[in-house]
């Protein structure tokens, strides 16, 4: 193919996934934004097959399969490949629950970092090294794939509950992945600069050099991921995401393809800048995400008798709903458990048809991924406009009548405000404490992912509805039908 032609094709490729990541800004474009990304993949990945002559490569290798014409056409391997990933990815998408997706997404992003990897192995298998700016990148995408995959390993067990590291200390675990951190890039260094070329280098550094840095940098993904406490998923799998983006940037410096590059830099940019906000929406440095953890840790209970939280029935919950003119729904990860998303959305027109006015305040954190609560909503239709972020509520949570937290608990917390002892102190949250009543439906009395207990519960303008959240506003939409 004219390699002009070729340059066109990966520009309108390129462009197509600027406007699809453009388009997954808003909830009401998101889907035409999916569809734009896949359109722009798509020309990509059929430009790379026709330029890098797919045929013709494995047609060259044809008696290594016996002189068999089907097994020695690269495309209908490459044609079978596509089909059994799409099939994989068709049922998994349909078999796995919203609460489910936190951990997906974070497998996905662990998918992106091991396919860059393999670029990259592969890369030097076929003894494709290139210059010495080729030989670093190369070296980069192995480093950054292999900490991509084996962090996302590990938040994905976190996050499902399948692998456990409760209880699982790393001594001095900053100066351990400080050491393997500067072991892996010494071993890249040796890779890239001591050829067999060099009169101070060999075939053998470089193959040991490769292989030093694969192994490192696979063990500083579980040892820097593993420290990270459960309060802090949300955000590091969104820096995961950043790095599965970084990788393939420079996977395809590696094997000079522009398409991998600019798409590459979109995701790591985007990853990144998703990143910083969310920490600082919990109030946190890059750094201290890192290098310290308050996941998991609990504040020291105070002495005296402990103040127990006010239960109230569905039909009194009704009673006080039923009067009220601004309502203010918080959802998090509890929310996803029940599935009740679709019975909120049928309680907030309830509250509508009785002339109340109904929000839904979602902070940056609440659920276990990035915008976990925005796609639980969208997918029960609840319009873009009711969706706020906590800065655009708390300004007006004093005059809102009831606040319905539902299955959140570290976002809607006081002691982020009131209490400097808190783990949670400073992280900007969802004031429902200033409203003239909280109701809040949880399953039983437990705290957080982070396990830090919340006041909120023992407030008292708080009241408990327990039981499965979906239950009890199913409950309160037919105490409004019953009228």
């Amino acid at each position: 193919m004219n390699d002009v032609l070729i340059k066109i094709l990966y520009m309108i490729s390129c462009i197509f996934f600027i406007r699809g990541i453009k388009l997954l800004g808003k909830t009401a474009t998101a889907r035409k934004g999916n569809l734009y990304s896949a359109v722009g993949m798509l020309i990509a990945v059929v430009t790379v097959l026709i330029q890098k002559d797919v045929m013709s490569a494995f047609n060259s290798g044809a008696d290594a399969w016996g002189g068999n014409p089907l097994l020695s056409n690269g495309y209908c391997w490459i044609v079978a490949a596509v089909l059994i990933g799409t099939v994989i990815g068709a049922i998994w998408s349909k078999v796995v629950k919203m609460t489910g997706m936190p951990e997906l997404v974070a497998l996905f992003n662990g998918f992106g970092g091991l396919s860059s990897l393999l670029v990259a192995l592969t890369q030097y298998i076929a003894a494709e090294k290139g210059d010495y700016f080729t030989a670093v990148s190369l070296g980069l995408t192995i480093a950054i794939g292999a900490v991509a995959f084996t962090g996302s390993l590990v938040a994905w067990g976190k996050l499902s509950g399948k692998m456990t590291f409760k209880g699982w200390v790393i001594p001095a675990k900053n100066a351990l992945n400080g050491v393997l951190c500067v072991v892996g890039l010494l071993a890249i260094v040796a890779y890239a600069f001591f050829t067999k070329e060099n009169p101070f280098g060999c075939a053998e550094i470089e193959k040991y050099g490769i292989i030093a840095s694969t192994v490192v940098f696979l063990l500083l993904g579980f040892t820097m991921v593993i420290p990270i406490g459960g309060g802090d998923m949300p955000v590091i799998i969104s820096f995961l995401n950043a790095l599965s983006g970084l990788a393939a940037a420079f996977a395809g410096f590696a094997i000079n393809n522009t398409v991998l590059v600019v798409s590459g830099c979109l995701v790591g940019a985007s990853g990144l800048i998703l990143t910083l906000i969310m920490c600082k929406a919990m109030n946190r440095t890059f750094a201290s995400l890192l290098f310290k953890s308050f996941g998991g840790l609990k504040k020291k209970a105070a002495g005296g008798p402990a103040k127990e939280p006010k239960a109230m029935s569905v039909e009194d919950a009704y009673m006080i709903l039923e009067a009220a003119k601004q309502v203010v729904v918080i959802p998090g990860y509890g929310m996803a458990v029940a599935q009740a998303q679709h019975a909120v959305k049928e309680l907030a027109d309830k509250l509508e048809a009785n002339g109340a006015e109904v929000n839904f305040a979602i902070h940056p954190v609440a659920g276990r991924m990035p915008g976990h609560m925005n796609v639980l909503l969208a997918e029960a239709n609840v319009p873009y406009e009711q969706l706020k972020t906590s800065d655009e509520m708390n300004p007006q949570m004093q005059n809102v009548d009831v606040a319905i937290v539902i299955g959140a608990n570290d976002v809607v917390n006081p002691d982020a405000v009131n209490d400097e002892s808190s783990p949670l102190y400073g992280m900007p949250i969802v004031e429902a404490f200033k409203a003239r009543t909280v109701f809040v439906l949880k399953r039983g009395k437990g705290t957080g992912f982070s396990g830090v207990e919340n006041p909120l519960f023992t407030n008292d303008n708080t009241v408990m509805i327990y039981g499965d959240a979906k239950a009890t506003v199913s409950a309160l939409v037919s105490e409004f039908n019953d009228q």
